[in-house]
């Protein structure tokens, strides 16, 4: 009793311990120390120490989902918003810095200018004359008595203005970048100057790589002085093995024999005769719209006539051939086991030639703000027009050229061309196919009603309506079932010696596919599609390199092993060692090249380097070729601003070391004006505009957290 006393005076404590301790039962220990540090609950990231919130990223990727109509996936909503975020966060400091603004007027008026505002009804008088004061008293009742629409708008007008600074500053940028005609002029001196030049050339490859050697401490110095070359995004690399799952020979054999079976009739009890009865198989049934309600298809019942180049090759000839009740099958096409049989054969052209004069109504698809007929009305405007037609046909091209809504033809009297069976909608497909070439009637659709005259047909050949029933072809649970195992099979054997699953692989003639450079927030796998889930995995703080996993997939199991990782920020010495040491290899190797470039003269530097001197002649800047050792900008930039008759020594190149003297200098004829080399370089200049932002966007510190937000 003392002991049940005891706890219920301590009952609230007890009970936040073992709260405690179920909370820290279901979170994952890892993230604990995450979840406490409020910093990481409730930052996505920050721009120039500007912080964006977990809440705001939410709202902009609701908005953008809202905007886009839900298309895409999160991911890319993700990216698109946050790249929306960033540019937003660096202009609204260059803006504040230049002193852009837009007043209220610039922004009403962008917004009433826009197509789908200025033409629509709502907003427009009887003379369908956009109305401004509409528009406001549509804005008005918005704020006041749907207040989540009125700020969808009042953030649409936001972003217009945001983006009209933004124009406005981009202009001011790209006024302010120019060239004189002085530049325009040594611009074009400088690019059509030829030279004719001597030079001796002592490549690095002169000097044995054992000569030289570059320390690790030499590499990370290099990396620490070039930062900005060698930040990198984190990274993973990962190796996979796909099992797919496939129906075999065996799957496809039981799938085509069931198939088969629905041909023929069968015997089964009645509930109503209580007795045994015949139902009529696909063979032989009267009914087959009944038949494929009992028998569920895999495929969709197709109502269109069929030429002999549509259908599959497996029945094509025999379908071309057959007559009315025919039936075919079962044959393998697009996947599926298929039966089907003939139920409508007509002679019909390939092509027809046709003309029409298109009458909208309110509500159809062709309608506009000047669309005044209801649909009634509408059909008794094109029943008038036949009749006209029928006594004078000739009429149509100028009916058609006054009254057709189809203003991509009316012009030409509604004249449509030749198209074949499948190019018009199907009302409108079957009554020029269907009737005679002369034949003026009226086919309505979601356009509106046409007026269609038939000018002309060709190709007369039997066309047919097919009644088919398919199965797709898909694998069994026993190769389901197979599959699984050997993929866990797979697993188990490399976790036995992950670092060797190459090997393992070939002894079992699996080849493992790579996917390289996978990021944070990506979603593709190369070779698998969209599987974040797999990304993820590769991203969680306890995957290490020679981890795996086996996942199941759609239609396949994928085992991924994690091969490499890369952390955010700078190459580690080891893994940059392929970039910097051909560098530093080249640089050491210069500077004993240089020891040995000793001479008054090419002909004293190309014998104490055991070489020769070389001739160029019509170098420039535009083509900084020297013959022997490819482009060399560096060493022809060099030469343009060198004297002539004056040698010039030690001259570090791309591909190795350069001593040289300009022989002759041609200048390139003098132009009466260069004001064409002037615009052209106002133009690269301020095309280069584009590229500010993201100039800028390098330069301003980013603190990107989006992973936290997905659980990574």
């Amino acid at each position: 009793m003392a002991i049940l006393s005891k706890i219920r005076e301590r009952s609230m404590f007890l009970i936040l311990v073992i709260g405690l301790a179920l909370f820290a039962f279901v979170l994952d220990p890892s993230t604990i120390g995450d979840f406490f540090n409020s910093s990481k609950v409730n930052e996505i990231g920050e721009v120039d120490g500007e912080t964006i919130t977990r809440q705001e990223f939410a709202q902009e990727i609701e908005d953008y989902k809202t905007r886009t109509g839900n298309r895409g996936s999160e991911m890319q909503a993700a990216k698109n918003v946050w790249d929306e975020l960033v540019k937003k966060k660096i202009y609204k400091n260059l803006l504040e810095d230049a002193g852009v603004s837009v007043g209220e007027e610039d922004v009403w008026r962008q917004m009433v200018n826009i197509p789908n505002i200025k033409n629509n009804p709502e907003y427009q008088n009887e003379a369908g004359i956009f109305d401004a004061d509409k528009f406001k008293q549509f804005l008005k009742d918005a704020e006041t008595n749907n207040p989540q629409l009125f700020t969808a708008w009042t953030k649409y007008m936001n972003q217009l203005r945001d983006n009209s600074k933004i124009t406005i500053y981009n202009n001011l940028v790209s006024a302010g970048l120019g060239a004189s005609l002085k530049e325009g002029e040594t611009k074009y001196v400088s690019e059509n100057t030829k030279l004719s030049a001597q030079y001796v050339y002592v490549p690095y490859t002169s000097i044995a790589d054992s000569l030289v050697t570059v320390s690790d401490s030499e590499i990370k110095g290099y990396i620490n002085s070039h930062q900005n070359e060698f930040k990198t995004e984190a990274t993973r690399d990962l190796a996979y093995m796909q099992f797919d799952i496939s129906p075999t020979a065996a799957d496809e054999e039981t799938i085509k024999a069931e198939v088969a079976k629905l041909l023929e009739d069968k015997e089964e009890f009645s509930t109503v005769t209580k007795g045994q009865v015949i139902v009529k198989g696909f063979r032989n049934t009267d009914n087959v719209a009944e038949f494929l309600s009992e028998n569920p298809s895999d495929v969709n019942l197709d109502t269109n006539f069929k030429f002999k180049n549509q259908l599959s090759s497996e029945i094509a000839e025999g379908v071309s051939n057959g007559k009315l009740g025919d039936v075919f099958g079962p044959y393998k096409d697009a996947g599926f086991f298929k039966i089907s049989k003939i139920t409508e054969v007509v002679s019909m052209p390939d092509s027809v030639k046709a003309s029409h004069i298109l009458i909208p109504f309110i509500g159809s698809r062709s309608a506009t703000a000047e669309t005044k007929q209801t649909e009634e009305q509408a059909k008794k405007t094109a029943d008038s027009l036949v009749s006209v037609l029928k006594r004078n046909s000739r009429k149509f091209t100028a009916l058609a050229k006054e009254l057709s809504a189809d203003k991509s033809n009316a012009d030409k009297g509604g004249e449509l061309d030749w198209f074949n069976y499948s190019r018009m909608v199907p009302e409108f497909r079957d009554f020029a196919f269907q009737n005679k070439k002369g034949t003026i009637g009226i086919a309505k659709t979601a356009f509106g009603f046409h007026v269609i005259k038939i000018e002309d047909q060709k190709n007369y050949q039997n066309a047919v309506k097919l009644s088919t029933f398919g199965r797709k072809i898909i694998a069994s649970e026993a190769t389901e079932n197979a599959v699984f195992q050997e993929s866990e099979n797979y697993a188990q054997a490399i976790s036995k010696d992950v670092k060797n699953y190459l090997t393992i692989s070939k002894e079992k003639n699996y080849s493992p596919k790579p996917a390289i450079g996978l990021k944070v927030l990506d979603e593709n796998v190369p070779g698998l599609g969209n599987q974040r889930q797999i990304v993820s995995w590769a991203f969680n703080r306890d995957t290490k390199i020679g981890s795996y996993k086996r996942f199941d997939l759609e239609g396949k199991h994928v085992v991924a092993i994690l091969t490499k990782n890369l952390e955010k920020g700078l190459l580690s010495p080891e893994k940059a060692n392929g970039r910097v040491k051909p560098i530093l290899l080249n640089e050491k190797k210069a500077q004993i090249i240089m020891e040995k470039m000793v001479g008054g003269n090419l002909a004293e530097l190309s014998k104490a380097n055991n070489t020769s001197v070389r001739q160029a002649s019509g170098i420039t800047l535009k083509t900084p070729t020297l013959t022997g050792v490819g482009a060399s900008p560096k060493v022809v930039g060099a030469m343009i601003n060198a004297k002539e008759n004056q040698l010039y020594n030690k001259i570090e190149g791309t591909k190795g070391v350069f001593a040289f003297v300009v022989n002759t200098k041609e200048l390139p004829t003098l132009l009466p004006n260069y004001d064409a080399e002037r615009k052209r370089m106002s133009e690269q200049l301020r095309n280069k505009t584009f590229s500010m932002y993201e100039a800028v966007k390098k330069a301003t510190e980013i603190k990107d957290e989006r992973s936290n937000f997905y659980g990574i």
